[in-house]
Protein backbone atom coordinates (compact mmCIF):
# COMPACT_ATOMS: atom_id res chain seq x y z
CA UNK A 1 0.00 0.00 0.00
CA UNK A 2 2.15 2.87 -1.25
CA UNK A 3 2.09 5.95 0.94
CA UNK A 4 0.36 4.24 3.88
CA UNK A 5 2.52 3.23 6.83
CA UNK A 6 1.91 -0.33 8.02
CA UNK A 7 2.75 -1.46 11.56
CA UNK A 8 2.85 -5.17 12.37
CA UNK A 9 1.98 -5.94 16.00
CA UNK A 10 3.21 -9.20 17.49
CA UNK A 11 1.89 -10.21 20.93
CA UNK A 12 4.62 -12.58 22.16
CA UNK A 13 4.04 -12.64 25.90
CA UNK A 14 1.98 -15.84 26.13
CA UNK A 15 3.04 -18.67 28.43
CA UNK A 16 2.39 -21.51 25.99
CA UNK A 17 0.62 -23.61 28.63
CA UNK A 18 -0.96 -26.10 26.22
CA UNK A 19 2.43 -27.07 24.80
CA UNK A 20 4.12 -26.89 28.18
CA UNK A 21 7.59 -25.88 26.99
CA UNK A 22 7.76 -22.28 28.14
CA UNK A 23 6.77 -19.09 26.27
CA UNK A 24 5.55 -20.21 22.87
CA UNK A 25 7.16 -17.33 20.95
CA UNK A 26 10.61 -18.66 21.87
CA UNK A 27 10.07 -22.27 20.83
CA UNK A 28 12.27 -23.26 17.90
CA UNK A 29 11.12 -24.66 14.57
CA UNK A 30 13.56 -25.23 11.74
CA UNK A 31 16.37 -23.66 13.75
CA UNK A 32 14.55 -20.39 14.44
CA UNK A 33 12.17 -19.25 17.14
CA UNK A 34 8.53 -18.72 16.24
CA UNK A 35 9.09 -15.02 16.89
CA UNK A 36 12.02 -14.98 14.45
CA UNK A 37 9.86 -16.60 11.79
CA UNK A 38 7.16 -13.96 12.25
CA UNK A 39 9.62 -11.07 12.22
CA UNK A 40 11.16 -12.36 9.00
CA UNK A 41 7.75 -12.88 7.43
CA UNK A 42 6.94 -9.22 7.98
CA UNK A 43 10.39 -7.81 7.22
CA UNK A 44 8.81 -5.63 4.53
CA UNK A 45 6.61 -3.71 7.02
CA UNK A 46 7.33 -0.09 7.92
CA UNK A 47 7.28 -0.92 11.64
CA UNK A 48 7.32 -4.09 13.74
CA UNK A 49 6.33 -3.92 17.40
CA UNK A 50 6.62 -6.90 19.77
CA UNK A 51 4.99 -7.37 23.20
CA UNK A 52 7.35 -9.40 25.41
CA UNK A 53 7.06 -11.01 28.84
CA UNK A 54 8.92 -9.06 31.56
CA UNK A 55 11.77 -11.59 31.77
CA UNK A 56 12.57 -11.40 28.03
CA UNK A 57 14.33 -8.84 25.84
CA UNK A 58 14.96 -8.53 22.13
CA UNK A 59 18.15 -7.17 20.62
CA UNK A 60 17.05 -7.27 16.97
CA UNK A 61 17.86 -3.89 15.35
CA UNK A 62 14.89 -1.87 14.18
CA UNK A 63 12.32 -3.73 16.27
CA UNK A 64 10.26 -1.80 18.82
CA UNK A 65 9.26 -3.65 22.00
CA UNK A 66 6.65 -3.10 24.70
CA UNK A 67 5.81 -4.94 27.90
CA UNK A 68 3.19 -7.64 27.43
CA UNK A 69 0.05 -7.81 29.55
CA UNK A 70 -1.61 -10.53 31.60
CA UNK A 71 -3.93 -11.28 28.65
CA UNK A 72 -3.56 -11.13 24.89
CA UNK A 73 -5.95 -8.17 24.79
CA UNK A 74 -3.81 -6.22 27.28
CA UNK A 75 -0.71 -6.95 25.21
CA UNK A 76 -2.39 -5.75 22.01
CA UNK A 77 -3.56 -2.60 23.82
CA UNK A 78 0.09 -1.83 24.62
CA UNK A 79 1.11 -2.61 21.05
CA UNK A 80 -1.53 -0.36 19.46
CA UNK A 81 -0.59 2.43 21.85
CA UNK A 82 3.04 2.20 20.68
CA UNK A 83 2.31 1.78 16.96
CA UNK A 84 2.65 4.70 14.55
CA UNK A 85 1.25 3.17 11.35
CA UNK A 86 -2.05 4.18 9.81
CA UNK A 87 -2.72 0.48 9.23
CA UNK A 88 -1.96 -2.10 11.92
CA UNK A 89 -1.74 -5.86 11.40
CA UNK A 90 -2.11 -7.96 14.56
CA UNK A 91 -0.46 -11.37 14.11
CA UNK A 92 -0.02 -14.37 16.39
CA UNK A 93 3.60 -15.50 16.51
CA UNK A 94 2.22 -19.03 16.89
CA UNK A 95 1.55 -18.80 13.13
CA UNK A 96 5.18 -18.74 11.97
CA UNK A 97 4.64 -19.18 8.23
CA UNK A 98 3.55 -15.88 6.72
CA UNK A 99 2.18 -16.10 3.17
CA UNK A 100 2.73 -12.71 1.55
CA UNK A 101 -0.06 -13.08 -1.04
CA UNK A 102 -2.64 -13.62 1.73
CA UNK A 103 -1.34 -10.58 3.62
CA UNK A 104 -1.61 -8.46 0.47
CA UNK A 105 -5.25 -9.52 0.07
CA UNK A 106 -5.83 -8.52 3.69
CA UNK A 107 -4.23 -5.10 3.25
CA UNK A 108 -6.40 -4.37 0.24
CA UNK A 109 -9.52 -5.20 2.24
CA UNK A 110 -8.41 -3.01 5.14
CA UNK A 111 -7.83 -0.12 2.75
CA UNK A 112 -11.43 -0.51 1.53
CA UNK A 113 -13.33 -1.43 4.70
CA UNK A 114 -11.14 -0.41 7.64
CA UNK A 115 -11.18 -3.86 9.28
CA UNK A 116 -10.56 -7.36 7.96
CA UNK A 117 -9.30 -10.77 8.98
CA UNK A 118 -7.96 -13.80 7.15
CA UNK A 119 -10.15 -16.89 7.35
CA UNK A 120 -10.36 -20.32 5.72
CA UNK A 121 -13.30 -22.71 5.14
CA UNK A 122 -13.95 -25.55 7.58
CA UNK A 123 -12.70 -28.70 5.80
CA UNK A 124 -14.21 -31.35 8.11
CA UNK A 125 -17.71 -32.36 9.09
CA UNK A 126 -18.79 -30.11 11.95
CA UNK A 127 -21.07 -31.42 14.70
CA UNK A 128 -22.36 -30.42 18.09
CA UNK A 129 -21.04 -32.45 20.99
CA UNK A 130 -23.91 -34.02 22.95
CA UNK A 131 -22.72 -35.53 26.25
CA UNK A 132 -19.77 -37.17 24.56
CA UNK A 133 -21.80 -38.33 21.57
CA UNK A 134 -22.17 -37.29 17.94
CA UNK A 135 -24.77 -34.54 17.97
CA UNK A 136 -26.44 -32.39 15.32
CA UNK A 137 -24.48 -31.67 12.15
CA UNK A 138 -23.69 -27.98 11.66
CA UNK A 139 -23.66 -26.79 8.02
CA UNK A 140 -19.96 -26.06 7.56
CA UNK A 141 -20.38 -23.91 4.43
CA UNK A 142 -21.54 -21.05 6.66
CA UNK A 143 -18.56 -21.24 9.02
CA UNK A 144 -14.93 -20.17 8.78
CA UNK A 145 -11.74 -20.74 10.77
CA UNK A 146 -10.27 -17.35 11.64
CA UNK A 147 -6.54 -16.75 11.09
CA UNK A 148 -4.17 -13.88 11.64
CA UNK A 149 -2.99 -11.36 10.74
CA UNK A 150 -6.06 -9.26 11.30
CA UNK A 151 -5.86 -5.75 9.90
CA UNK A 152 -7.39 -2.44 10.95
CA UNK A 153 -7.13 1.26 10.60
CA UNK A 154 -5.15 2.05 13.74
CA UNK A 155 -7.57 4.68 15.05
CA UNK A 156 -10.49 2.26 14.73
CA UNK A 157 -8.71 -0.48 16.68
CA UNK A 158 -7.52 2.00 19.31
CA UNK A 159 -11.07 3.27 19.80
CA UNK A 160 -12.31 -0.31 20.25
CA UNK A 161 -9.60 -1.11 22.79
CA UNK A 162 -10.29 2.03 24.80
CA UNK A 163 -14.00 1.24 24.97
CA UNK A 164 -13.39 -2.39 25.96
CA UNK A 165 -10.92 -1.30 28.63
CA UNK A 166 -13.40 1.21 30.04
CA UNK A 167 -16.20 -1.36 30.16
CA UNK A 168 -14.13 -4.33 31.33
CA UNK A 169 -14.78 -6.40 28.21
CA UNK A 170 -12.37 -9.16 27.09
CA UNK A 171 -12.24 -10.81 23.67
CA UNK A 172 -10.11 -13.58 22.20
CA UNK A 173 -9.17 -11.60 19.10
CA UNK A 174 -9.30 -8.07 17.77
CA UNK A 175 -11.86 -8.76 15.04
CA UNK A 176 -14.39 -9.63 17.76
CA UNK A 177 -13.52 -6.44 19.60
CA UNK A 178 -14.01 -4.23 16.53
CA UNK A 179 -17.23 -6.01 15.60
CA UNK A 180 -18.47 -5.46 19.18
CA UNK A 181 -17.77 -1.76 18.66
CA UNK A 182 -20.24 -1.90 15.76
CA UNK A 183 -17.85 -1.87 12.82
CA UNK A 184 -18.08 -4.69 10.25
CA UNK A 185 -15.04 -6.90 9.72
CA UNK A 186 -14.43 -8.29 6.23
CA UNK A 187 -13.46 -11.93 5.77
CA UNK A 188 -10.51 -12.42 3.41
CA UNK A 189 -9.27 -15.68 1.92
CA UNK A 190 -6.47 -16.99 4.11
CA UNK A 191 -3.95 -19.78 3.56
CA UNK A 192 -3.79 -23.14 5.35
CA UNK A 193 -0.01 -22.91 5.61
CA UNK A 194 -0.58 -20.14 8.13
CA UNK A 195 -1.79 -22.65 10.73
CA UNK A 196 -1.48 -22.02 14.44
CA UNK A 197 0.90 -24.02 16.63
CA UNK A 198 -1.20 -24.89 19.67
CA UNK A 199 -0.44 -28.49 20.66
CA UNK A 200 2.85 -30.47 20.80
CA UNK A 201 2.02 -32.41 17.62
CA UNK A 202 1.71 -29.12 15.72
CA UNK A 203 5.45 -28.65 16.20
CA UNK A 204 6.07 -31.81 14.15
CA UNK A 205 3.97 -30.44 11.30
CA UNK A 206 5.78 -27.12 11.54
CA UNK A 207 9.21 -28.80 11.39
CA UNK A 208 8.20 -30.52 8.17
CA UNK A 209 6.90 -27.31 6.59
CA UNK A 210 10.00 -25.39 7.77
CA UNK A 211 12.26 -27.71 5.75
CA UNK A 212 10.29 -26.97 2.59
CA UNK A 213 10.02 -23.26 3.42
CA UNK A 214 13.76 -22.89 3.94
CA UNK A 215 14.51 -24.56 0.63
Amino acid sequence: MPGVKVSVLLPAAGSGERIGRGPKAFLEVGGKTLLDWALEGFAWADERVVALPPERSLETPGIKTVLGGQTRQQSVFNLVQAATGEIVLVHDVARPFVVRAAVERLLEAVRTSGAATLAVPVPDTLVQEASGEYGAVIPREHHRLVQTPQGFRRELLWKAHLKARAEGQEFTDDAQLVRWLGHPVALVEGDRRMFKITYPEDLLLAEGLARVWNS
